[in-house]
């Protein structure tokens, strides 16, 4: 549970930080951070595996690069689901797919990976 925990809140702190950095993708506070990453996670349940299976070939093509995209898409849906993440173009939405990628995986290798109470 405490894992759960973890994960949630780092998923919504890199998504925050994402905000920062990339210009027109504004977030409203924390608070709807921690809801906006609760829509991300189930729409990357729903609607992320059929992007995949769809966007195969060309997927296959760059060598895995267009998942930025199906990433940028998906954040975009959120987008227009929630009223606490505002995305304002699709080269924001890419930049912050990618930015979000990154951070997120730092944070997670900081916070999850490398602490073993939570293991």
């Amino acid at each position: 549970m405490i894992l759960l925990l973890a994960t949630w809140i780092c998923a919504a702190l890199s998504l925050y930080l994402t905000a920062l950095i990339v210009p027109s993708f504004t977030i409203k506070s924390f608070e709807s951070a921690l809801f906006v990453v609760l829509v991300i996670g189930f729409l990357n349940m729903l609607i992320r595996p059929i992007l995949i299976i769809l966007t195969f070939p060309i997927n296959l093509l760059t060598l895995g690069l267009f998942t930025f995209v199906i990433n940028a898409i998906i954040l975009k849906l959120a987008s227009a689901f929630t009223s606490g993440l505002q995305i304002k173009g699709w080269l924001p939405a890419i930049i912050g797919a990618i930015v979000l990628v990154f951070i997120q995986g730092f944070l997670f290798e900081l916070f999850i990976t490398q602490n073993n109470k939570f293991n």
